[in-house]
């Protein structure tokens, strides 16, 4: 009898035992779940995708995989001009310089230099996995609101460029638009305008051509790197002389289907779905205009004897990139029909300044760009 009631006993026990465990694993795992759940709410997957809905309650999903555009050069290379051209298709948003990228992306670029601040960052965890994913969050999120939304994404700041290969690993799919023009035009340009730029001095031609031949250096250079299927070169002077055959050519690299509004992008700013322009960009008052031969050749007469002599060695880029540096004035090539008729219409002034613009275009503004 004892033997039988200890035997009771010690089956009672394990039974209790077993229940409490099976009840304390119950609890362990829905703990498991609660905490899960909460981490999910805390933290964004990192293919979580941006939804967003147009005035016509379309909705669009914007994801690191997207086919993103990205815009670039040196300023007063013709960007604003490109997107503008761009913006007009009616499946792309571009969209004002958001000026806040290319200024992170170059904070990301000094921690990666600096070996000490480096270490610091990734004893606290703060790894550069965690920055990448920090980053892709962060510029998507910027590109994507401060705009309306469109089936096509495109950004422009000009030194966002200066980080191509550090984006196209970002942003697998995305290509970019690096546009190119004569250093010497560009250059002329922003000492005329006065556009302030990080570095540039505005009262030496010899100094920004200098400071030009650095930046579109590092840009061409990270261009080829990423390779042709991924970064197109445009030519400011072949998108101006000859706009239809350029914007063909831009079009299919993009695999955006052709619209011939990117032909006619002054007829869209300010219109619902059309072209959004800034009352302070520098380039505002001359986009306004149709494409046309107008600032194409400015500079010629105006760069000092010196500095023109001294040209192939102050800039050697602009070999490399197909000017001559000694050609005063170059030969471009001829424009199409189309663009001289623009250019007769500017002449004139028969070209409107939008409603939204009117009084707030003033062409000596200083206006500051950098790097």
């Amino acid at each position: 009898m004892r033997v039988t009631m200890r035997r009771v006993l010690l089956v009672l026990g394990s039974v209790v035992a077993l229940m409490v465990t099976l009840h304390l694993g119950q609890q362990v795992l829905e703990c498991q779940q609660v905490l899960s759940e909460r981490r999910h709410r805390l933290m964004r997957p990192e293919n979580e995708e941006l939804v967003m809905m147009d005035s016509n309650h379309v909705e669009y999903r914007y994801s690191k995989e997207m086919p993103l555009i990205f815009i670039g050069g040196v300023p007063r290379s013709g960007t604003t001009l490109m997107r503008a051209m761009l913006d007009a298709h009616p499946e792309v948003r571009c969209g004002e310089e958001t000026r806040i990228i290319p200024r992170v992306l170059a904070m990301r670029q000094a921690w990666s230099k600096s070996g000490r601040e480096k270490m610091r960052l990734d004893e606290a965890g703060v790894t550069d996995q965690v920055l990448d994913a920090a980053m892709q969050a962060f510029i998507l999120e910027v590109i994507a609101k401060h705009g309306e939304p469109a089936r096509y994404l495109c950004n422009k700041d000009p030194f966002t460029l200066k980080s191509s290969v550090y984006l196209s690993r970002l942003f697998p799919n995305s290509k970019f638009l690096l546009m190119v023009r004569d250093g010497r035009a560009s250059v002329h340009s922003m000492i005329t305008r006065k556009v302030t730029i990080a570095g540039f001095d505005l009262n030496s031609y010899r100094d920004c051509l200098t400071k030009w031949n650095k930046a579109i250096e590092v840009m061409y250079s990270q261009c080829l790197e990423i390779g042709r299927a991924r970064c197109l070169p445009v030519y400011y002077e072949q998108l101006v002389l000859h706009p239809e055959q350029s914007m063909h050519a831009i079009m299919k690299f993009l695999d955006i289907s052709w619209s011939d509004t990117v032909l006619h992008h002054e007829e869209l700013i300010g219109k619902p779905g059309g072209v959004s322009l800034s009352k302070i960009e520098r380039s505002t008052d001359q986009v306004i205009k149709p494409v046309n031969l107008e600032a194409l050749s400015k500079w010629i007469g105006h760069i000092p004897g010196d500095v023109l002599q001294d040209m192939a060695h102050i800039a050697p880029m602009l070999a490399r990139l197909g000017y001559d540096p000694y050609a005063n004035p170059p030969n471009y090539g001829h424009p199409d029909p189309l663009v001289v008729n623009n250019t007769h219409r500017v002449l004139k002034g028969d070209y409107k300044t939008p409603a939204n613009l009117k009084g707030h275009l003033q062409v000596t503004q200083n206006t500051s760009s950098s790097h």
